[in-house]
């Protein structure tokens, strides 16, 4: 019997990590919380969007020029479907809307990418440094074939050399592991399904965090990392709207995660995330499963009134 509750499953899913993602980032290693945040947005925000295109089909389908092109009854379709047709061409126009935004949002993302890569692209580089001649404090990564990591002049001249040295590690963090894909993914995935927002929030965080602990690991030195990061906080006043910079999120929070001890690994964290996924994932299998019945039975009655009349 196909019935629609088990769509809302990721919905619920989607509002447990709202609450409980900045919570279990500040409590998981950076790098694990950063990956266990994306992947989980992914799911949510995939099954999500997967279930409304499935209960959008079954009404859809009954429409008669979709169902002359396939095999089914769209008379027993809509006989056997318990969803209502009103609240099916609802999650149609749900899904329709899924589609713009997510096109609108990665034309705005891709649009400022290479805009800041063109920028980035002319300027005299050692490396994967670029030093621009500007006052104004500024220094961020942008992602690019290389990516490049930009500093101002005015940024170097108010960092001491192991400042610098803590500065461009992060920098190099955010290239070296593509921390601007993180960035995208989650923020595609807050726009598929709204209820994910303060998950991005916490992704981005995380990502940040990351960089701070990978910069601490080359420069041996979390303390030095922690002082680079908030002097540059204090005097920076822009960075490219593509990039990502060491004065992102908010630092205090990560400053004061500098100072203490490392995160260490906890596996129940990461274990409860997976947890959350797989529900996702069991949700989308029965509404998959129930919405092939659905169909298999609007088939099979298809095919036996075929029958008959060739029989007749």
């Amino acid at each position: 019997m196909f019935w629609p509750a088990p769509m809302y499953l990721p919905l619920l899913v989607s509002a447990v990590l709202a609450v409980v993602a900045p919570w279990a980032g500040r409590r998981m290693p950076p790098h694990a919380g950063a990956w266990a945040m994306t992947c989980a947005a992914v799911v949510a925000a995939g099954t999500w969007v997967a279930e409304l295109a499935m209960l959008a089909f079954t009404a859809v389908g009954q429409l008669p020029l979709v169902a002359a092109q396939g095999p089914w009854s769209a008379r027993v379709l809509a006989a056997e479907d318990p969803v209502d047709r009103e609240f099916a061409a609802g999650c149609a126009g749900a899904v329709l809307v899924v589609v713009v935004s997510v096109t609108v949002a990665s034309w705005r993302r891709g649009r400022a990418l290479v805009g800041a890569w063109r920028e980035c692209r002319e300027l005299a580089a050692g490396g994967d440094l670029a030093v621009v001649d500007d006052p104004v404090p500024a220094a961020f990564a942008v992602l690019g074939l290389p990516g490049r990591v930009v500093v101002s002049s005015g940024m170097l001249r108010v960092l001491d050399a192991g400042e610098r040295r803590a500065l461009l590690a992060h920098e190099r963090a955010h290239l070296r592991h593509r921390h601007h894909l993180f960035s995208l993914i989650l923020h595609l995935a807050a726009v598929v399904d709204p209820l994910l927002r303060p998950l991005e929030r916490a992704g981005a965080f995380a990502v940040e965090r990351w960089a701070d602990e990978e910069a601490g690991a080359v420069v041996a030195d979390r303390p030095l990392v922690a002082r680079a990061i908030a002097r540059a906080a204090l005097v920076s006043s822009r960075a490219g709207k593509a990039a990502l910079a060491a004065t992102g999120g908010p630092v205090p929070q990560r400053v004061r995660a500098l100072l203490a001890p490392p995160i260490p690994r906890r596996d129940a964290a990461a274990a409860a995330f997976g947890a959350l996924m797989v529900a996702c994932c069991v949700s989308l299998a029965i509404t998959a499963h129930d919405t092939e019945r659905l169909f298999e039975a609007a088939i099979h009655a298809r095919a036996v009134a075929t029958a008959q009349g060739g029989a007749r």
